[in-house]
């Protein structure tokens, strides 16, 4: 695909949870909880209100199409601020102090007054229906032509549970919003800008790590397309997929247009009731519903049902925009009979409907008021269709694809925010601000000073265990066994089911200390570190460990190992070795360095043999 020719614009917008102390309006820590701790709950209906500019916002007005009741669990560690039953605190410092860092790192511009401002969100993800956001610095730098327009320091939403179910541990946690201008124009280049920025976010070292604390939202167009936004890509590696398979949309979309254009294809004003058709039908979902009704789409025939990314066509996104009034999806002809309905069936509908072969017909079921409004939103997303792409914010899916989430929200949805001070940023402040080192720097940097393999260096500096691995480093152990400890050890221990995350950073230096001073064998790490997870402290642990092995001993042992083993080493030679390393360091306990074995192994296994 040729997407110079295609034109090709997208930008990003990069939401990473800040790692402070306390939530950005209140003092409630920034701790995720499970659900089952949850020690409250309470529901709320939101609404939309008018804004400043006397309009109710789009995406808001469509939110409300269909009136849910949202449920929140609440928790010892959340106050009533998150309830929204009492007025927010002072900004949070610290969390303007790490944006402000991240700010400067991309060489930004602060604004003079941080001031805080309301962005209506309904969907339930807040319980006061707007999320609050500050914009904090302007124009920044991005290798290339890039460029970072904006950054903000906003609160984090309530984590959905279920449907509408909401769990409110997450809500304020403080979070940076990175938005980039429309400068890349490959789907590999919005890729590895979104790494860029993400390096630079985890090099202040004040950031969340782990599945959910980062976020990427990608805006795409094409020429003739239209703006659309992308929600929550959490894997970095589906970021140019996510862009590849947007643009196949668009491109099919547009095609669409153009055969509707052609065949002067248009939409049926008017909404048929067919529901007494269909009152002997075996279709399980057409037989329970009150209310089934029909529109007709003359000269959609066949548009209906053409994909327009894999697995999904134009009628699933007619279906996306339906299922927005609490409704399951449609019956479309392109893909009828099927569901239980019947080719008589159909063509008594067409016959009834006058509807021609070029037609297609869509059917809506489900209670009266429903099935009502399904209906104004399949003739609203078929116009839509007339005119190719429509702005729109969508969901990402497996592999890639994207559903309909809602309208691309507009200036209407935000209103200052009365109940927090401005925060001014003086000359003075700004100058304190440190530029931290980048992680690509100091990978290289470790691996000019430390000696370390340059995937080693990398894999250290981007670790989340950094710091523990430069105290270990600090504290004068082997840059190679402080990496193989904390990057390698740690994680086999965890994928086996030992409780690691009960170690202390402490614990492991004391054992990797152990270790260096020839108190224990570096193959007793694993059994030391087990053991400390168990309770063991790591003092006595390696205590328990120490006391070596004379050279005479361990002659000694080898030699009993080989005399009993005596066949095998004979058939297998210096083969022999390797297998019966394992029976040596097991006889040993740790307590003699592989090296060592493995010499007083070899020496042995080439006296008998």
């Amino acid at each position: 695909m040729d997407f110079k020719a295609l034109g090709l614009m997208a930008g990003i917008e990069i939401h990473q949870q800040l790692d402070t102390k306390e939530k950005l309006f209140c003092h409630c820590p920034t701790t995720l909880r499970e659900t089952e701790e949850h020690t409250g709950e309470f529901v709320r209906y939101l609404h939309a209100t008018v804004s400043e500019m006397g309009e109710v916002d789009r995406a808001a007005a469509e939110e409300m199409m269909n009136r849910r009741q949202f449920r929140y669990f609440a928790y010892d560690t959340t106050c009533l601020v998150e309830n929204d039953e009492e007025p927010p605190a002072p900004m949070n410092q610290e969390a303007l102090e790490i944006a402000l860092q991240v700010a400067k790192t991309f060489e930004m511009h602060p604004v003079e007054q941080v001031h805080t401002m309301r962005k209506l969100v309904i969907d339930g993800s807040n319980t006061s229906g707007f999320q609050r956001t500050a914009m904090v610095a302007l124009a920044g730098v991005l290798p290339g032509d890039g460029e970072v327009e904006t950054i903000c320091l906003e609160e984090e939403a309530a984590q959905r549970v279920v449907d509408g179910t909401f769990s409110l541990d997450r809500l304020g946690i403080p979070l940076v919003e990175i938005t980039t201008s429309p400068c890349m124009h490959t789907p590999e280049a919005v890729q590895e800008t979104a790494r860029h920025i993400g390096m630079v976010l985890r090099s202040t070292g004040r950031v969340k790590r782990g599945l959910g604390t980062i976020r990427q939202d990608v805006n795409v167009s094409i020429k003739d397309g239209a703006r659309v936004e992308i929600k929550g890509v959490q894997e970095l590696d589906l970021i140019a997929e996510v862009v590849r398979r947007e643009v196949t949309r668009q491109v099919n979309l547009l095609a669409i247009r153009d055969e509707l254009r052609a065949r002067n294809a248009s939409v049926g004003e008017e909404t048929h009731d067919v529901t007494a058709l269909f009152a002997e039908t075996n279709s399980s979902i057409l037989k329970r519903a009150k209310s089934i009704l029909a529109v007709v789409l003359p000269g959609f025939a066949g548009l209906v049902g053409r994909e327009v990314q894999p697995g999904r066509r134009l009628g699933t996104e007619i279906s996306d925009y339906v299922k927005k009034c609490g409704l399951g999806g449609i019956f479309h002809t392109d893909e009828l009979p099927a569901y239980g309905v019947t080719a008589e069936e159909v063509a008594m509908l067409r016959a009834h409907l006058g509807a021609a072969d070029g037609d297609a017909v869509i059917l809506i079921s489900g209670s009266v008021e429903k099935a009502a409004c399904g209906a104004k939103q399949v003739r609203h997303r078929a116009r839509l269709a007339l005119e190719g792409v429509p702005e729109e914010t969508r969901k990402m899916l497996d592999e890639g694809n994207t559903a309909y989430m809602r309208p691309l929200p507009g200036a209407a949805r935000m209103y200052p925010e009365t109940d927090v001070l401005p925060v001014t940023i003086t000359d003075e402040r700004w100058s304190a601000v440190e530029v931290p080192e980048l992680l690509s720097d100091l990978a290289r940097r470790m691996e000019e000073e430390l000696g370390l393999d340059p995937a080693v260096a990398r894999q250290a500096a981007y670790s989340e265990h950094l710091p523990l691995f430069r105290a270990a480093v600090q504290a004068g152990i082997r840059p190679n066994l402080a990496a193989r400890t904390v990057l390698g050890t740690l994680k086999e221990l965890s994928r086996a089911g030992v409780a690691v995350e009960a170690v202390a950073d402490q614990d492991v230096l004391t054992v990797l200390a152990a270790v260096e001073a020839g108190e224990v064998a570096k193959e007793a790490v694993p059994d030391l570190l087990t053991e400390v997870a168990g309770g063991t402290p790591a003092a006595e642990a390696v205590e328990e460990h120490a006391g070596g092995v004379s050279a005479e001993d361990l002659a000694a042992i080898v030699a009993k190992i080989v005399a009993d083993r005596i066949e095998f080493v004979q058939d297998k030679q210096m083969r022999a070795l390797g297998p019966l390393m394992g029976v040596v360091m097991e006889e040993v306990r740790g307590k003699v360095d592989g090296k060592k074995v493995s010499e007083a192994l070899r020496a042995e296994i080439s006296r008998v043999i």
